[in-house]
């Protein structure tokens, strides 16, 4: 054995624990080529299940960025998982519309203020929606309904809640 090599004579009691750094490289989010900016969805989960929406933007996370809109349906902006979505053939023209402000940030919780409310005996506070959510969502629905009114009988479609009955076969339906 050489000197560099050789083995030291102390050993610590506790382990050193060496820091490995891995770099994972996240993969873009695959989305069903059925799913585009414009294309009418059906919400199969969640609290707005049977809804259906307007798919207005694909988000950095996978997510998609959805709207009834709220005036028809009652269905906010909102992200949407797209495994929880059929999208339908039902296609809108949503290219002037602009959602660029509208991120995952967008959408995010600030941490601080769920810690104390989680630790406080008393009963939960009801979600209050800021001004700023209530007036991004209303300059959005202004411009969604100008595109839902120029389509015959779009807005009826997009109130109405799709739904299955015993003899409903799913799997012979073209959405």
């Amino acid at each position: 054995m050489t000197a560099d090599k050789k083995k030291p004579r102390y050993y610590p009691a506790e382990d050193v624990k060496v820091e490995v750094k891995h770099k994972v490289k996240q993969n873009p989010p695959k989305i069903r080529k059925s799913i585009s900016p414009g294309t009418v969805l059906i919400l199969l989960a969640g609290r707005f299940r049977g809804k259906r929406v307007v798919c207005l933007n694909l988000l950095k996370s996978g997510l998609l960025l959805v709207s009834g809109p709220y005036r028809v349906n009652g269905v906010p902006l909102r992200r949407v998982n797209p495994a929880y979505v059929i999208a339908t053939s039902t296609k809108l023209d949503v290219s002037g519309l602009d959602v660029s402000k509208f991120n995952d940030a967008y959408f995010g919780r600030s941490k601080t203020e769920e810690k104390e409310e989680f630790f406080m005996g008393d009963a939960p506070k009801p979600a209050v929606v800021s001004d700023e959510r209530k007036a991004n969502q209303t300059t959005v629905d202004d411009a969604l309904m100008k595109i839902v009114k120029g389509v015959d009988m779009m807005e009826g479609y997009l109130a109405a809640r799709f739904t299955l009955t015993r003899n409903d076969k799913p799997h012979e339906m073209k959405f």
